[in-house]
């Protein structure tokens, strides 16, 4: 009899102890999850970074270059807008390096690490080639 009631005790204590461990499991598989989309948002704008030099680099115009690396980042949401890419220095002079930075704001989807981050992405590429 007494094994008997010393396993409805243990049955007891192990909800408690779940209790108590849950809702830090549940931050950290939150934490996993945001971590995840705002390493993902970096590499995609560090990448349409690139993508806008190496455009500025060969064909020299400021705003294609812009746009090209708007586009080059289709997985974002919201989308990458075209005001959020800067281009230096404009006219690419033979020879000189040309950096496209761009900027982007991801919104954390729980709210418990903050609203949001902002994250930037640039690239450099030498001009002409």
């Amino acid at each position: 009899m007494m094994r008997l009631q010393s396993r409805a005790g243990e049955r007891g204590a192990a909800a408690i102890e779940f209790a108590l461990i849950l809702p830090i499991l549940v931050i950290l598989v939150f934490g996993v999850i945001e971590f995840g989309r705002v390493f993902n948002a970096q590499i995609s704008i560090t990448n349409a970074a690139r993508e806008g030099a190496r455009y500025m680099a060969i064909h020299n115009i400021a705003a294609d270059a812009r746009t090209a690396a708007a586009n080059a980042a289709p997985s974002l949401t919201p989308a990458l807008s075209v005001g959020s890419v800067d281009v230096s220095p404009a006219p690419c002079v033979l020879g000189s390096p040309v950096t496209v930075t761009v900027h982007y704001t991801v919104d954390f989807i729980t709210g418990y690490f903050g609203a949001n981050i902002p994250l930037t992405g640039k690239g450099v590429m030498q001009c002409g080639g």
